[in-house]
């Protein structure tokens, strides 16, 4: 068992929420010293809650967008590691209500990074979570970390920003930084179920068709929640050594698949004969888009441990003894 973080004191923002709370079951597994909540919503059915992790650890109540709170949590709990993940995670949402998903993405961002630049000689670790969204469209696919970042959308843009103030805090304060684009990852307790892979097991589980919002060609990488929780902690374990710090990295499979052979993988594992329904109305979403995972597995020597089908399997089981 990895050792590293049993003396640590860590900062979680939105770590009510998915990966949020994957990340804190790795960390009670690495008996770590403590570990600091950012919580904004009560979610009874959240494995936050319904695995009694809050009963774990320390719940700070708040936004991100409250920035004295984050000074205070930092300096009162004396932490030396971050982890900001709090976001308006939702495409959709984002288009109907920009303002809302730029005060929690962006400003939340800068604050974060600003209380931990007042409070650098004892931070010594920041993961900020920033997206493969950040890089917008872009027809050299996949997507490297050395392509620029041009968010055009809503969600898009305000992810370009958290990984541009990320980057900003690190040349110009010496912030201890990295960044995480991930592709768009699935498992275990996620509850959005306006995301293709729970509402399709959701409706499959109710013998309802399975619905595809856009065309069904929209190529994304997928990858298993607990394969980015590896891909964080190994990223922050590595943030002391000068080739990682201020750098960012894809998490990603290295593995493409569009949204009709997902959708159709999901019914072939559930053993479902049921037709997907193909709406055609996707708008304000980008059409290709996966990241290569080559910097990662070269610097870090990390890469997913989980093919698609595996991690399904897994996701399916949790939702058919839970919902």
């Amino acid at each position: 068992m990895n050792n590293f973080w049993e003396d640590k004191s860590v900062f979680i923002t939105g770590g009510s929420g998915l990966l949020g709370s994957h990340l804190i079951k790795k960390l009670l597994e690495h008996n770590t010293y403590r570990i600091v909540v950012l919580v904004r919503d009560y979610v009874p059915k959240s494995i936050f809650f319904s695995e009694k992790l809050n009963e774990k650890v320390i719940i700070v109540d708040g936004k991100v967008q409250d920035f004295h709170l984050i000074e205070r949590t930092l300096n009162e709990y004396e932490i030396d590691t971050v982890f900001h993940l709090a976001a308006q995670p939702l495409v959709t949402i984002a288009n109907k209500s920009p303002l809302s998903t730029f005060e929690s993405n962006i400003r939340g961002t800068w604050n974060v990074l600003e209380a931990c630049r007042l409070h650098k000689d004892r931070i010594k670790r920041v993961v900020v979570a920033s997206s493969d969204k950040a890089y917008g469209t872009k027809k050299e696919l996949p997507y490297t970390e050395e392509a620029h970042l041009q968010g055009e959308h809503p969600y898009d843009v305000s992810k370009s920003c958290v990984d541009l103030i990320a980057q900003s805090y690190n040349k110009t304060y010496g912030l201890p930084v990295a960044i995480t684009r991930s592709g768009n990852f699935y498992g275990p307790g996620d509850l959005n179920f306006n995301r293709i892979i729970p509402e399709t097991i959701k409706n499959v589980l109710n013998n309802k068709r399975p619905v595809i919002r856009s065309d069904g060609t929209y190529i994304r990488d997928y990858i298993f929640i607990p394969d980015v929780v590896d891909g964080y902690l190994n990223i922050a374990e590595n943030l002391h050594r000068e080739d990682i710090e201020g750098q960012a990295f894809n998490i990603s499979t290295n593995k493409k698949i569009s949204v009709l052979e997902l959708v159709q993988l999901i019914l072939k594992i559930m053993d479902s004969n049921l037709e997907p329904e193909i709406l055609n109305e996707a708008k304000g979403e980008i059409k290709h888009q996966y990241l290569s995972g080559e910097k990662a597995k070269r610097l870090l020597n990390w890469e997913p441990k989980h093919s698609i089908e595996e991690g399904l399997i897994k996701t399916i089981e949790w939702y058919k003894n839970n919902l």
